[in-house]
Order: C-alpha cells, then sequence, then structure tokens
C-alpha cells in the first residue's frame, strides 16, 4: 500500500547487503536477474528486492508472470506486501501534504480504499505480510531485518508481537492471544509504572494461575504448525499478543514465549507495538 512503509524497508534491505532498484516495472524482474547473472562484480548478486507498486502499468498481469518465470528459472522469489490501516494512511499522507497516486480527483480515503481493492488479491498471494500501521521507522526496520535474515539459519522465524486491543488487532497477525484472562497490573499501585519487560511485572504476570499452562499450549498448538509451515516453504509467522494497553501482560507473555518457542529450527524475535503509547 502507497505509503505503508516500502522506502523504509528498502533502506533495510539495501543496508542488509541486498541489491535494491526501487520503482521497478514488475516486466522488468526477469532482465534485472539476468543482468545479475551476467554482472562483472567480485560479490555475486545473488540477493535481489525489486520495490513495484500498483501505478505501473500492466501490474497484476506482468508481476504474476514474471513470478512465474523467476521460479522457471531457478530463483526464489518472495512476495512481500506491506500494509496499514485506514487510518494510518490517512495520517501520513496528511502529515507531508501530498495526495494519494490513485485519489484523482476524489477524496484521499477514496484512493486507498481504491488501491486496496486493486491489491486484495496480491496481498492474499504474499508469503510475507507486515501491517506498519503502530510501527515506527526502528521497529519496522528491526522486522525487516530479522524476516530478511542471513539464509542458512533457522526454517521459521516466529515473530512475537505484543499490543494493546484499544489499539486494534494487528493486521498481518496469524494468530492473536487475548491475555485480558489474566489480572491485570495496571491496577496494582506498586507496579502500574512498570511493563511487562521490568521484573516485577513478569513474576506477577507468569505466577497467575493458567498463565504457565498457557505457554505450554502455546508450544504445543506452534509444533505441527511450524513443522508444517517448512514442509510448505513458508518461513515467517506473526502471533499477536494482546492485552487492554500493550504495556503489562501481552509484553511479558510475548517475552515468555518467545523463549519458550525457540529451537534450533525456529528463531523467534519479539515486537512490542503498543510499549509506551500510554
Amino acid at each position: 500500500m502507497s505509503g505503508a512503509g516500502r522506502s523504509t524497508a528498502a533502506n533495510v534491505l539495501e543496508d542488509s547487503g541486498w541489491y535494491v532498484v526501487d520503482n521497478l516495472p514488475p516486466h522488468l524482474l526477469v532482465p534485472l536477474t539476468e543482468l545479475a547473472s551476467t554482472s562483472e562484480r567480485t560479490t555475486p548478486i545473488t540477493r535481489i528486492a525489486a520495490v513495484v507498486d500498483v501505478r505501473a502499468r500492466g501490474f497484476f498481469t506482468h508481476l504474476q508472470e514474471s513470478l512465474a518465470e523467476l521460479r522457471e528459472r531457478g530463483w526464489q522469489p518472495n512476495l512481500v506486501f506491506l500494509d496499514a490501516s485506514d487510518e494510518a494512511l490517512v495520517r501520513r499522507f496528511e502529515s507531508v501534504r501530498r495526495p494519494h497516486p490513485l485519489q484523482g480527483e476524489g477524496r484521499l480515503l477514496d484512493g486507498i480504499v481504491r488501491e486496496r481493492d486493486l491489491l486484495q488479491d496480491l496481498r492474499a498471494d504474499a508469503q510475507v505480510v507486515v501491517d506498519t500501521s503502530g510501527l515506527n521507522v526502528h521497529q519496522l526496520a528491526k522486522k525487516m531485518t530479522q524476516v530478511f535474515a542471513e539464509p542458512g539459519g533457522p526454517k521459521v522465524r516466529i515473530a512475537l508481537m505484543s499490543f494493546g486491543f484499544k489499539y486494534g488487532l494487528p493486521l498481518d497477525a496469524d494468530f492473536v492471544f487475548d491475555m485480558r484472562f489474566l489480572p491485570n497490573p495496571f491496577w496494582i499501585p506498586e507496579l502500574r509504572n512498570f511493563s511487562g519487560k521490568d521484573t516485577p511485572v513478569a513474576e506477577f504476570v507468569m505466577a497467575q494461575d493458567g498463565a504457565a499452562e498457557f505457554i505450554d499450549r502455546v508450544v504445543e498448538l506452534m509444533r505441527p504448525v511450524t513443522a508444517g509451515y517448512i514442509r510448505e516453504g513458508r518461513r515467517y509467522v506473526t502471533i499477536g499478543i494482546g492485552c487492554t494497553g500493550g504495556k503489562h501482560r501481552s509484553v511479558a507473555m510475548s517475552e515468555a514465549l518467545a523463549v519458550a518457542l525457540g529451537s534450533p529450527d525456529v528463531a523467534t524475535f519479539v515486537v512490542h507495538r503498543d510499549l509506551g503509547q500510554e
């Protein structure tokens, strides 16, 4: 989606050693890989990131055809879709005082809705969907870095994203768990100003009835899921862990689950989407 953070994502990949081409017409994807294969560079170009958007003519037809041809040629293309809520996109466009590329003579929101309709099938086909609604530049950079870490490591990467229900569900969550079944440390004066990353709150949350059992059940649930992802070649999953404000219970549980779910085949990392918003 326009305004969802494509430039930031491209910069992260470039800093990580990817060969990045911005605003590339989709039908040039195959010629780009041919140029990379015949490059006279000392270091071969093996990881290419092409940033494309809906303004390119023949966008969908050329993109799907190019991806299919790349697979036939032995490349492994991954489609990453950056998304954000309508509210977040409107706020971003208004802050830079620029019109939406599909706005035309209508309202800003009209352009966003038109683009969302055009991209819904593409979003459904994406291997990775990243919701940037509540992420700042640094959080998005961290998430992109983890998603595209060096190959040869763990086969699946799990993002544990804590969030507050009052700020909305994360759009890119594959699983969502609700921590509001646990007592809220907010109502304990000596814990209110701490977060789930602090030991007093973490110990309080984990000492509650059902907390340890919840972790055991999630680990049990994710065992066949991650095995299936490995078989299907899917390497990234987001688990949303929510509480009321995204400060205490969800933060503590996300940190605990990141430890419990880690294994030689599974790497975990934590993103606290709403911590600090209160």
